[in-house]
């Protein structure tokens, strides 16, 4: 492993990373629906972290270069602010010391309004989400959440509404995509991180992971790692629908030394199911929605020269990312610390080839529906990988540190806006 990925101890640490290719799969329709098809192009968008942009490609075919957006054009002015605020300051150093590796999260989520006009962009060391005009790379609105950082996004089905969570809060705020404007919140379990809204808009599933960043990595000590469960509200009134807390269900199925921190997560297309990752795990659980039970585990091969110090994995991942392509049969699994990528048949769970990746962070679904296309943090590059091959189509360099990959909409003359 590289030296980067020793992590540095902070106890307000938040987790990184997490969201599924459904919101992002319904944001798109609700765009085409929204605008003239012919006034708008599908593309990609690429949330570099580290460096604070979002590179723009093509969503299918070459997945060629479209063009670059500054996600902090006011970068200047939120340091000022917190260089004079001392409680801000040090949660920012935590924020670079910890989940950070070493550097700042500038972007960590995004998503396009249906107009193909802004992008929506939660920014952790800033502690905010920020609308930005693709025209004039200027900010439309700022929207600061509760406490000192923000993480994952989620879409509604029809493209109005994102939620975030906000990860040293215990709360997601749900805001209006286009004003900014909070149209409510909800308390989840400790550091909130991945959201998913149902594809018919009507509830929202949060995932909290609890502490990510403490040394108390060992099963015995996992205890300490704060109240982790998903929250279901509705995502009308934001009130709370159910609480559904793996624990009991790992442990009903004898996995007591599993996670019970839920990490990305994907609905299959009837959301009868649930696949989804937890902290440490090589592999993913399948979730029987309707009899509130784990009912498949499945193990993915382990590299073997990925240390076993728990320690070392970066915010207690191992395989962090997983999609599912839109007929329900493939998944796709970023095996992070394991460097490697995969398809995995859904009816029988046997993987295929093994793809070298470096340290890939997420995966999503290709616009046509034909790749699982996953953020190679450790290589600065998003590779393509067929479904229905699991062979490696293509990739496309980006910037430093590629996170989540979304999919959206421009203009269909949009360029990179001009530098000021």
């Amino acid at each position: 492993m590289p030296a980067s990925r020793s992590r540095h101890l902070c106890s307000v640490a938040a987790a990184l990373v997490l969201t599924v290719a459904g919101p992002a799969t319904a944001a798109s329709a609700a765009s085409a629906a929204s605008s003239d098809a012919s006034d708008l192009r599908e593309v990609l968008f690429v949330g570099n972290n580290w460096d604070g942009t979002a590179d723009v490609i093509k969503s299918s075919g070459d997945f060629a270069k479209v063009g670059r957006i500054n996600v902090v054009p006011d970068k200047d002015q939120r340091m000022a602010e917190i260089n004079a605020d001392p409680i801000k300051w040090i949660y920012f150093m935590a924020i670079r010391n910890s989940v950070g590796e070493g550097h700042d999260q500038f972007a960590d989520d995004m998503y396009s309004t249906p107009d193909g006009k802004s992008v929506v962009v939660s920014r952790p060391s800033f502690a905010d989400v920020v609308s930005i005009d693709l025209a004039t790379g200027k900010i439309n609105w700022r929207f600061p959440v509760s406490g000192y950082r923000a993480d994952h996004m989620a879409v509604s089905p029809d493209g109005t509404r994102v939620a975030v969570s906000a990860s040293t809060a215990n709360t997601v705020h749900v805001l209006d995509i286009g004003t900014g404007k909070q149209l409510g919140s909800f308390a989840t379990g400790d550091k909130p991180h991945e959201n998913i809204f149902t594809k018919d808009g009507k509830y929202i599933w949060n995932m909290a992971i609890g502490d990510v960043n403490t040394a108390l990595d060992d099963p015995g000590w996992d205890w300490t790692k704060g109240d982790r469960h998903i929250t279901v509200v509705d995502a009308t009134t934001y009130k709370q629908v159910k609480v559904i807390d793996m624990r009991q269900r790992l442990d009903a199925i004898g996995l007591k030394d599993f996670s019970d921190a839920v990490r990305p997560a994907v609905f299959s297309p009837d959301e009868s199911k649930l696949y989804f990752q937890v902290s440490f795990f090589n592999g993913f659980l399948e979730y029987d929605v309707a009899a509130d039970k784990i009912t498949r585990v499945k193990t993915l091969p382990k590299n073997p020269a990925t240390g076993e110090d728990r320690t070392t994995w970066v915010n207690d991942s191992r395989h962090h990312g997983i999609s599912m392509n839109p007929a329900g049969t493939k998944l796709c699994v970023a095996g992070t610390m394991d460097d490697y990528a995969t398809v995995v048949d859904r009816t029988t769970l046997q993987e295929g080839a093994l793809v070298p990746a470096s340290k890939p962070y997420w995966a999503t679904v290709s616009g046509d529906g034909k790749d699982c296309i996953v953020s190679e943090s450790g290589a600065d590059q998003v590779t393509a990988i067929d479904f229905a091959t699991g062979r490696k189509v293509t990739s496309v360099a980006v910037g430093d540190h590629p996170q989540r990959v979304r999919i959206g909409h421009v203009t269909a003359d949009w360029t990179t806006p001009a530098a000021d």
